[in-house]
C-alpha cells in the first residue's frame, strides 16, 4: 500500500504471536489518512491504484487489478460503475483485489461499486451483471485489506473464467470474495445487493461485519455471509431480509490452519431460507463442521429454518466451544415454527430464548408487517417446501421503506445478553479503523436508544 498513508509504523509495545496463525493482540501507532495519486481519468482499466475523487463516477468495462503493495481509496459520494450483461466471464467484469481496497463513503455522501442506473433493477438482481470484489494474495505475496463503509455493493455474480482458483469455469462469482487469513476485512453500514450465489464468503480473514443492510442474496441458494476456516470476527447489528439459504453460516470446511470463531449477536433476520433446495440447509444461522463461536439477542422473523447447529463427528460444530440465547423467534405458520431449531440438527432452547406458538412473540416493528405474507399457503407439514424468488412478494426480499426498529412495547425490548465482549480481532487503527460494538440491551439490530443499524 505504498501511495497511500493508511499504511501505518507499527510501533509494537506488545506483540504475542504463537504457531497456525493464532490470534493475537496487536498494538500500532495511529497513522493520518493522507489520500494521494488522485485518479482524474473517468474510465478504469488494468493495473489501477490511488485515489477516486469525492462526488465522481467512474466506470470500467474489462478486469481492474489492485497489485500488492498498492492501494485503490474511494473517497466519499464516488460511483464506481461495472460495464456488462453477464453473459459471460469477458462480459462481467471484476475488481481483483492483490492489495488493499477501501471504500470511506459517509452517511451524508455514501458510495456505490454497482452497475448503471437503467441496470439496479429487480428483475436484474440475480443476473450477474458484473463479477464482484475478488480479493486474494497474489501467489508468494502479503496481500491486503478490503475496507467497505456506507458503500452499496450490487448486481454481480457473473460466471467465472475457466482455470480459476476458486471459482469451477461458469460459476457465478460472488459479490465479495475475501481469502487471507492475516489481513483485515471490514464491512460496516453498508448495503449488499443482488447476488447469484453467495454473496460474501470467506476463507480466512480477520473480520468486522457491523451495521449492514443483506437484500436479494442468492437466486436459488447462498448465504448474504458465509464463513469459512481462517474467519474470525464479529457479525452483529446487521438486517439479513430474504436470503436464499442461511443470512449467516459458519463453517471450519477449508485448508486454513486456524479454526473459524465468529460471534454473531444481535441481528435481525427476516425471511431467510425459501429458495434453497437442498436438505438440511435454509434459514437464519448455521453454525457447522468444528466452527465455534456465540450467537446471542439475534431476531427469527418468519425464517424456514432459524437456528441450526449441526451434530456429529466430522460434520458437527465445535460444540463445547459455541454458546448461544437470548434470541427471539416468530412464525406466523407451524412449518417455521417447527424449524426455529433444525429438526437435523442439535440446537435446543435456552430459558433467556423469546419462543412460543404461531404469530405468538411478533416483533412490534415500526413499519413492517410479520404477517403480510401467509406461510401456510406454501404448504408443508414439518418444513416448508422451498419456492423461486418469483413466487415471493417483494416485500419480503428486500428492505425497501420498511422500519425494522422496535417499539418499547416488544418483547424484544431489553432481553439483551450483555456478559461477553467482541472479538474485535480486526488490526487496522486508523481511521478506516473498525467501529465494533458491544452486544445490546435490546434484541436485533436497532436498539431503542438509537444506536445500532442506521439504515
Amino acid at each position: 500500500m505504498k501511495f497511500y498513508h493508511y499504511i501505518f509504523a507499527a510501533i509494537c509495545t506488545g506483540i504475542t504471536f504463537s504457531s497456525c496463525h493464532k490470534e493475537a493482540d496487536v498494538f500500532v501507532s495511529k497513522p493520518v489518512i493522507t489520500p494521494s495519486k488522485p485518479i482524474t481519468s473517468d474510465t478504469l482499466s488494468g493495473s489501477i491504484q490511488g485515489t477516486l475523487l469525492a462526488g465522481k463516477t467512474y466506470y470500467f468495462a474489462t478486469d481492474i487489478t489492485i497489485n500488492d503493495g498498492d492501494t485503490l481509496f474511494l473517497q466519499s459520494g464516488v460511483k464506481l460503475i461495472a460495464l456488462g450483461d453477464g453473459s459471460s466471464q469477458l462480459k462481467s467484469p471484476q475488481i481483483t483485489v492483490n492489495g488493499s481496497l477501501i471504500s470511506l463513503g459517509t452517511k451524508e455522501a455514501p458510495n456505490y461499486i454497482t452497475v448503471s442506473d437503467d441496470k439496479r433493477t429487480v428483475d436484474n438482481a440475480f443476473k450477474g451483471i458484473w463479477g464482484g470484489i475478488q480479493c486474494t494474495p497474489a501467489k508468494d505475496k502479503q496481500g491486503g485489506d478490503l475496507i467497505l463503509k456506507w458503500t452499496h455493493v450490487e448486481f454481480a455474480g457473473g460466471p467465472a473464467a475457466a482455470g480459476n482458483d476458486i471459482y469451477k469455469a461458469g460459476d457465478p462469482r460472488y459479490l465479495i470474495y475475501f481469502a487471507n487469513v492475516d489481513k483485515n476485512f471490514i464491512l460496516e453500514d453498508s448495503w449488499i445487493r443482488g447476488s447469484k450465489d453467495d454473496a460474501i464468503r470467506t476463507d480466512g480473514g480477520r473480520i468486522s461485519i457491523l451495521r449492514n443492510t443483506f437484500e436479494l442474496c442468492g437466486e436459488k441458494g447462498g448465504e448474504a455471509l458465509n464463513m469459512k476456516s481462517g474467519t474470525i470476527g464479529d457479525v452483529a447489528y446487521n438486517v439479513a431480509i430474504g436470503a436464499a439459504t442461511n443470512a449467516f453460516k459458519v463453517s471450519n470446511s477449508g485448508d486454513k490452519t486456524v479454526q473459524a470463531n465468529v460471534y454473531i449477536y444481535n441481528n435481525t433476520m427476516v425471511n431467510c431460507g425459501f429458495r434453497q433446495t437442498k436438505e438440511g440447509r435454509g434459514g437464519g444461522i448455521n453454525y457447522e463442521a468444528f466452527a465455534k463461536g456465540k450467537a446471542y439477542n439475534n431476531l427469527f422473523i418468519n425464517c424456514r429454518v432459524s437456528m441450526r447447529v449441526v451434530g456429529g463427528a466430522g460434520t458437527g460444530a465445535d460444540l463445547p466451544n459455541l454458546s448461544y440465547g437470548s434470541n427471539l423467534y416468530y412464525g406466523n405458520a407451524p412449518t417455521l415454527i417447527s424449524q426455529f431449531n433444525s429438526t437435523d440438527g442439535v440446537s435446543t432452547f435456552s430459558a433467556s430464548d423469546i419462543h412460543g406458538d404461531v404469530k405468538q412473540n411478533s416483533p412490534v416493528f415500526y413499519t413492517y408487517d410479520v404477517d403480510q405474507f401467509d406461510y401456510t399457503t406454501l404448504g408443508g407439514t414439518i418444513k416448508t417446501p422451498p419456492v423461486t424468488w418469483k413466487q415471493q412478494p417483494l416485500a419480503l426480499l428486500q428492505q425497501g421503506t420498511s422500519n425494522f426498529r422496535i417499539r418499547g412495547t416488544s418483547p424484544a425490548a431489553g432481553k439483551g445478553f450483555t456478559g461477553f465482549e467482541p472479538l474485535n480481532r480486526t488490526t487496522v487503527r486508523s481511521e478506516a479503523a473498525a467501529d465494533v460494538m458491544k452486544p445490546g440491551k435490546d434484541l436485533g439490530a436497532y436498539q431503542l436508544d438509537g444506536s445500532g443499524n442506521q439504515h
